[in-house]
């Protein structure tokens, strides 16, 4: 008998898993695009990072708070039947944000436009709810696969910006949003196309929502201090790259972080995790606090991009391994028959988290200074590892 394949080569044995992940890939990929292609799109027309921020924090919001009732609608009529017609509302509302910008539109249609992109359906949420169905008597490659998904997602983080800023600098300021909104229909039709591998729709679930779970919303407030660290990163190196007369080079050091981050969720997959999520949770958001004041201290004491890129890269190393720890421990915790509305509760959580560290960051860095800002994602590291610390305590306190 041959040699069983192991790791990622093991995941891509499994049949069409390849197929779905190309498509998933091609529509993942805006997701670290449309945010910075909207920020250069809106201040450069508009002059104000803080509007571009505000406008940007909607449309996250406005994601999160439909995302559960999308995914909702996954779990009972199957990815393809909903997600498809979400997508086609999701890339309507980023052309109009487009039109309303270039024709000089008041501001307050760019708020409208943009948070009618809350259909966009979770993207990623989708292919992790196929591996959990393709391997879900294979604890240990479902462990690769949630690594291998978590360095996708900063892979694309990764290169959209970079690409983001190629398009929106070579060309045309609106051509990140054409090129993205493309990428995410195309993208789209390919990956729900694969239905052999699409887990089946299940009958209205009886099991109670995902939130009345044990242990669960306090998992939900560290993703969304996590996501305000995301938010506000993005922001905050786009207005210290441009105040340093370098808005171009804005897309390649958040690339960095992202590079950083991919690099580290793909080593943690092959390596056997160090004990329980439980445990090892902890110690992943220390990590990612005590790594997070690096780029505040570079951008502080240096005034160098250079060395605030080498922080970013350094940064990013923890936060692929604590999102990884976290959603394992929210699909250990949630009912099989409502797995993507539980993971739509967690994109919920981060893009809520997204939207106000959008906002704060674009805040701080109009108001304080550049370098100043970067205190944000620090603080909200912090904040997160705080709230563990204190769910922690009431639980071996009190008893799960």
């Amino acid at each position: 008998m041959g040699r069983q394949p192991s790791g990622y080569r093991r995941l891509f044995a499994v049949p069409g898993a390849l197929a779905f992940t190309v498509g998933n890939l091609l529509a993942r990929l805006p997701m670290g695009l449309f945010g910075v292609s909207a920020v250069v799109m809106i201040a450069g027309s508009r002059g104000s990072y803080a509007l571009a921020g505000a406008v940007t924090a909607t449309g996250l919001a406005a994601t999160g708070m439909a995302g559960p009732w999308v995914a909702r609608l996954v779990d009972r009529y199957g990815q393809a039947r909903v997600a498809v017609p979400a997508t086609l509302a999701a890339v309507l509302g980023n052309l109009a944000l487009l039109l309303c910008v270039r024709y000089g539109a008041p501001d307050w249609t760019l708020f409208a436009a943009y948070a009618a992109t809350a259909a966009t359906p979770n993207i990623g949420g989708l292919s992790r709810a196929r591996w959990a169905h393709l391997l879900r008597d294979d604890p240990a490659g479902l462990h690769t696969a949630t690594s291998f998904e978590q360095a996708a997602d900063e892979l694309c983080f990764m290169l959209g910006p970079v690409l983001a800023s190629f398009l929106t600098g070579t060309f045309f300021p609106e051509a990140g949003t054409l090129v993205g909104a493309a990428l995410l229909l195309g993208g789209m039709l390919l990956f729900t196309a694969q239905r052999a591998t699409e887990p089946p729709p299940r009958a209205r679930s009886k099991a109670p929502s995902p939130l009345r779970s044990p242990g669960i919303p306090p998992l939900l407030a560290c993703f969304a201090a996590t996501g305000v660290v995301f938010g506000s990163l993005e922001v905050v190196t786009i207005a210290y790259a441009d105040a340093q007369g370098h808005r171009a080079a804005a897309g390649v050091v958040l690339a960095l972080q992202a590079a950083g981050s991919c690099a580290a969720g793909l080593l943690y997959g092959v390596r056997k995790p160090a004990g329980p999520a439980v445990r090892v949770l902890p110690r992943c958001l220390l990590a990612m606090a005590v790594l997070m004041t690096l780029p505040w201290l570079a951008a502080g004491t240096t005034g160098s991009l250079t060395v605030l890129a080498g922080a970013l890269l350094v940064a990013g190393m923890a936060t692929a391994p604590t999102m990884v720890t976290a959603m394992t421990l929210v699909q250990d915790r949630t009912p099989a028959d409502r797995l993507n509305e539980g993971m739509s509760l967690v994109v919920t959580a981060l893009l809520t988290g997204i939207a106000c560290g959008s906002a704060a960051g674009g805040w701080a860095a109009d108001r304080l200074s550049t370098a100043t800002a970067y205190a944000v994602p620090a603080a909200a590291a912090s904040v997160a590892l705080l709230i563990n610390g204190i769910n922690r305590a009431v639980t071996e306190r009190t008893g799960p």
